[in-house]
């Protein structure tokens, strides 16, 4: 990383994504994303693959990706992860030491072209520039962003009767296809049961609570939630040769 950057994805909510991963919360996701690397890199990788993860946080979900294509597939995986922030790397080559973590902008990869033969972009800004020079011409991207029933549960409570109550993914669906030919486009949607010291996790975790109020964040406490919404879109595209 070639200068210091400001992050709101701090210790605290690094620590509790990662409990929350541990904890299931992303399962079937991962399975997807998964399913959906095996169907389409096939037979085009004649020995070890390679895969970064573009934002991967505190690498949760990279290793677990990993660990499931290993039981899926018969090719082996190497898995790079490259994230912003420090403290997110730190918790990274702590908890999961066999895959390979960088500290870097996804704007500006330390990466040779046509590297990758599979990026993974889950939860994150893109670069579609940067990702068309680094993965190979047969590689496959796949992305994941929120559904519109994403924690909806937690939007009504902290952005009621505002314009924050509502989301759509349209206008990043919209960029993916334009910089990307899609090949495969899933929805996974399912509920998670939460105790109240999930959800106190759960809240840490989400960006969500960035701009809701204290009084907001602390009503949810009081009432809790039993269940949340979990909605995702998975998009699996090939650049443009």
């Amino acid at each position: 990383l070639q200068n210091s950057v400001k992050t709101e994805y701090d210790k605290e909510m690094l620590i509790s994504r990662n409990i929350i991963c541990k904890n299931g919360f992303f399962d079937p996701m991962v399975e997807k994303v998964s399913e959906m690397i095996v169907k389409h890199t096939g037979n085009s990788i004649s020995e070890k693959g390679l895969i970064l993860d573009v934002g991967c946080g505190e690498g949760s979900h990279l290793n677990q990706i990993i660990n499931k294509l290993h039981y899926k597939n018969s090719n082996n995986f190497d898995g790079v992860g490259i994230d912003i922030s420090k403290e997110g790397i730190m918790i990274a080559s702590n908890e999961y030491p066999d895959n390979i973590w960088c500290v870097g902008d996804l704007a500006k990869t330390p990466f040779m072209n046509k590297k990758f033969d599979v990026i993974l972009n889950i939860l994150s800004p893109s670069n579609y520039s940067e990702f068309n020079r680094i993965i190979a011409d047969k590689g496959i991207l796949v992305k994941v962003i929120p559904g519109s029933r994403y924690l909806k549960e937690l939007r009504d409570l902290f952005y009621d009767r505002t314009d924050k109550q509502e989301y759509s993914n349209e206008k990043v669906l919209r960029h993916f296809r334009k910089n990307y030919h899609l090949i495969d486009e899933q929805q996974i949607l399912y509920t998670v049961e939460l105790s109240i010291e999930y959800l106190e996790q759960l809240i840490k975790m989400t960006p969500l609570s960035w701009s809701a109020s204290k009084e907001n964040i602390q009503r949810a406490f009081k009432i809790g939630l039993e269940y949340i919404t979990v909605d995702f879109t998975v998009m699996c595209g090939k650049k443009a040769l």
